[in-house]
């Protein structure tokens, strides 16, 4: 089915949001994996069933960018745990000459090969290769704000007669900018019509978690798409890479920890609050408890706003009783935690799949199975 048929299909929409979190997007993908078996034998579909089949609109920062172009372009969960684990290290290669290391820990050459020989040097936003609506969230550098690029052929920016077309853009660079994380990777360089912009992550944004910007994409009038709202018309399944919020004292505060603090502190709230907003106008199946005062709000009497979406939250935490929770006393949290801990790759598909075996239901889908080819 081609991105036209599937925007035209009538019936409820699925949409999908994945968080940013380095290599901790293998996490993710072990859930992914896990949905997408339980989703294509519940269906009944054949072995090529992918998760492109089932969603209409992805949505991803960062790593969870990468994760939904592949999605889009029709890859399984299996195929995409695959390029991680093959290619995990070639993306986090330090820096050869010394004086670089003073611009990022790691050089983004290998990246962008990597991203141009998967998705294609030619391959462009607008390209008819990919099969759901995407939506990618990136930091504009230059002017300091938000930009969340969407293929969507009706939106404001997307106009094939205009110079400045996002449909146009590479796609494979406006990925490689969405996960060009501060301190890691330098930021990408794109050319906009006419002008040039340096894009970083868009996890330095407040999108991190990316799942309350797509419902707001979907559905509001100015995005140009209006899906119509209800908890029997969208379903909203977001992922998470893991979370760890570790207290600091006095003692343990440095020079380093003070600049991550500054970089990655703003990055947990925002991704909790984008949780809390769905789970505030979404009726909530499932997820973590937000905190020990509002709970998960799987109660609908927690809530009295009217539901616009069912939603699903998986995801889990990296603590030391989180991973014992999850029957993993052998993993290291502070391992696992790191954005760049391409070390323990094994590690983190065990952390993945114990996650996935705990929460991933397929009572969570009722409702939203038909029609998926």
């Amino acid at each position: 089915m081609t991105l036209a048929e599937k925007m035209a299909r009538p019936g409820p929409k699925r949409l999908l949001a994945l968080d940013g979190g380095g290599i901790r997007g293998l996490i993710s993908v072990e859930v992914l994996a896990q949905i997408e078996q339980r989703l294509g034998r519940e269906l009944g579909a054949g072995p090529g069933f992918v998760l492109a089949d089932y969603f209409d609109y992805i949505a991803g920062t960062s790593t969870g960018g990468i994760i939904a172009v592949l999605l889009s372009l029709g890859w399984s969960a299996e195929r995409i745990r695959a390029f991680y684990v093959d290619h995990g290290r070639e993306m986090f290669r330090h820096a050869i000459a010394p004086w670089r290391i003073y611009r990022s820990l790691y050089r983004a050459t290998d990246l962008r090969a990597t991203l141009a020989r998967l998705i294609g040097p030619d391959t462009t936003l607008g390209s008819e290769q990919l099969r759901t609506l995407l939506l990618l969230v990136m930091r504009n550098a230059n002017t300091d704000s938000p930009w969340p690029l969407s293929n969507n052929p009706a939106a404001k920016y997307n106009n094939r007669g205009e110079a400045d077309c996002n449909l146009d853009l590479p796609l494979w660079q406006l990925v490689r900018a969405s996960a060009a994380a501060p301190l890691f990777f330098p930021p990408e360089i794109l050319r906009v019509g006419r002008s040039k912009f340096a894009f970083t992550d868009g996890g330095m944004t407040s999108y991190n978690n990316p799942a309350f910007l797509l419902f707001l994409m979907a559905t509001l009038a100015p995005y140009n798409l209006g899906w119509p709202i209800g908890e029997d018309r969208l379903l909203l399944v977001s992922i998470g890479t893991g979370t760890n919020p570790r207290p600091r004292t006095a003692q343990t505060q440095n020079i380093f920890t003070g600049i991550m603090s500054v970089l990655m502190d703003p990055r947990f709230a925002a991704l909790v609050q984008q949780d809390l907003l769905c789970r505030v106008f979404g009726k909530c199946l499932a997820g973590d408890p937000i905190d020990g005062e509002i709970g998960d709000l799987t109660d609908p009497a927690a809530s009295p706003f009217p539901k616009h979406f069912t939603y699903v939250r998986y995801n889990g935490e990296l603590s030391r009783s989180g991973l014992d929770a999850l029957q993993l006393p052998d993993v290291d949290p502070l391992q696992v935690s790191k954005l760049d801990s391409v070390a323990h790759i094994g590690d983190l598909c065990r952390v993945g799949r114990a996650i996935a075996e705990r929460e991933v239901r397929i009572e969570h889908f009722r409702g939203f199975l038909g029609a998926a080819t």
